[in-house]
């Protein structure tokens, strides 16, 4: 029953017992008791059903409205415009720099800021606006009529001006994006995005600034919207295909294993880097079947060279994606079980980054495809803070000095030593390494002389198809040792 319906009740109810009350005077006394009693009790129902639907619809740290509550007045306030042929902007605002407060300050100092950017907004706010904290540091508008422009100018200059946190003066600032209804959106969830993309465009241009969604935007998502759509095609086509890089032997120059790398083949862009297509496979779902195709035609091509003794294993890089899946390792070892590849030949990938994100899980992960005999290699080494604790406490055979470091190994004598240092502490917990990204000469000799013991990078070969790789590993079992520094290329000239 509705609080309406239980007021009508109530009156009924009392009006019946006034009748009676006129024969037993005796009761009116506690007839009205119990009236007065249920209806406070019905007030205070009231006054909690509304308490708790407020709550709901409110950011509890700035006091705003949330994301939920934004979204559907965005759509209520669209549908009002409509019927008015009313202009609404919606602007979507990001702080600048805010992980770099997180980072320095503390999150309290952090939640104090967000705070402050809350009530800054709600006290800048036109009666008729609406503003929102959408999440992290994440805020929102909405705006009615013209002077979208201005507006946008507004904000940013407001958010830009100094706040006090800690007693310190800090002027992270923000980027706004905006766009229009109806000029360049009619319903509510493109108007969001291209207002989404609009802010992506401020973000690009250095932050502290806004930007609006105007035709070069919106042609770029077309280009998108199509891309999308060729790649949700490309899929079940056998457009995405595994290339391969070698990886040598610092002793010999021999190739003793390859790392595999999705290519798309566009039958009207030409083939098309990971960079083109794996942010918008992750965002579209589509990331978990690009890398099933890859894996099964990359085992297959890989499993003949094992076989035919021209390489030791084949490594594949795990999304973050797939690392945070409890799942993942028992579908790895299905998916692997369906191919000829043997499990004591394959080679994991995982990122130092997500791996300690959930240390735990992926020991787990770690530990049981380790009893399969899958091996486990840790890529972009030297990026992060815990490097030694990774190789610590997991159960990792390999690891992959990353590029940063390689590319100045040559030029400074600190990175130098560094590299030998961090080279010293992998063989002393008996893992082995390799350096990524080798693109000269002199970054090879000196690795193989701090004692580097296998090398990858573009000095050796770049990605290439299966049956170039085939032939790059015939070559280099038919060749003489000890030329791959002085001229890799000319061993591998189709590189």
């Amino acid at each position: 029953m509705s609080f309406n319906g239980v007021f009508t009740w109530l009156a009924l109810t009392h009006r019946k017992s006034s009748f009676s009350d006129l024969r037993r005077s005796d009761t009116v006394p506690d007839s009205a008791q119990k009236f007065n009693e249920l209806l406070a009790r019905v007030t205070q129902l009231e006054a909690e059903r509304n308490l708790t639907l407020r709550l709901a619809q409110t950011d509890s740290l700035t006091g705003l409205v949330n994301r939920g509550a934004f979204t559907a007045s965005l759509y209520e306030r669209l549908d009002a415009a409509a019927t008015d042929s009313a202009q609404v902007s919606l602007f979507v605002i990001d702080l600048d720099r805010f992980k770099h407060l997180n980072d320095t300050l503390g999150h309290h100092a952090g939640d104090l800021f967000l705070a402050e950017v809350g009530e800054r907004l709600r006290g800048d706010a036109r009666p008729h606006e609406l503003v929102a904290r959408l999440g992290g540091d994440e805020f929102a508008l909405i705006s009615s009529g013209p002077g979208a422009a201005d507006r946008a100018r507004r904000l940013v200059e407001l958010l830009a001006q100094p706040h006090l946190i800690y007693g310190r003066q800090i002027s992270p600032g923000a980027s706004v994006g905006v766009a229009v209804y109806p000029d360049d959106a009619a319903e509510a969830g493109d108007l969001q995005r291209f207002a989404d993309m609009a802010l992506y465009s401020a973000k690009m241009q250095g932050g502290r600034r806004w930007s609006a969604f105007d035709a070069e935007l919106r042609d770029e998502n077309r280009r998108r919207r199509t891309l999308e759509d060729e790649l949700r095609r490309a899929i079940p086509a056998g457009e995405i295909e595994p290339w391969f890089q070698p990886v040598v032997d610092a002793k010999n120059g021999q190739i003793v294993s390859v790392e595999v790398l999705a290519r798309w083949r566009h039958p009207e862009q030409g083939l098309l880097l990971p960079g083109a297509f794996v942010p918008m496979a992750e965002e579209l779902g589509l990331i978990g079947r690009i890398d099933e195709a890859v894996f099964a035609a990359g085992c297959q091509s890989a499993a003949a060279w094992v076989e035919a003794g021209l390489i030791e294993s084949v490594a594949f890089n795990v999304s973050p994606h797939d690392l945070l899946d409890p799942a993942f390792s028992r579908k790895l070892i299905g998916r692997l079980a369906q191919t000829a590849l043997p499990a004591t030949a394959l080679t994991v990938e995982i990122t130092e980054t997500f791996l300690l994100q959930d240390l735990a899980l992926s020991r787990r992960h770690i530990e049981r495809l380790n009893a399969k005999g899958v091996h486990i290699a840790l890529d972009d080494f030297g990026t992060g803070y815990s490097n030694l604790r990774a190789l610590m406490h997991l159960p990792i055979q390999t690891v992959k000095l990353d590029r940063s470091l390689i590319c100045d190994v040559a030029k400074d004598g600190r990175v130098a030593k560094l590299v030998a240092s961090m080279l010293h502490a992998a063989h002393a917990l008996g893992v082995r390494i390799v350096a990524e990204g080798v693109e000269d000469e002199a970054q090879a000799i000196i690795l193989r002389a701090a004692g580097c013991e296998r090398m990858q990078g573009y000095w050796f070969a770049r990605p290439m198809p299966a049956d170039q790789m085939e032939t790059a590993l015939r070559a280099s079992h038919a060749a003489a040792p000890s030329t791959f520094i002085q001229e890799p290329r000319r061993r591998y000239a189709y590189s």
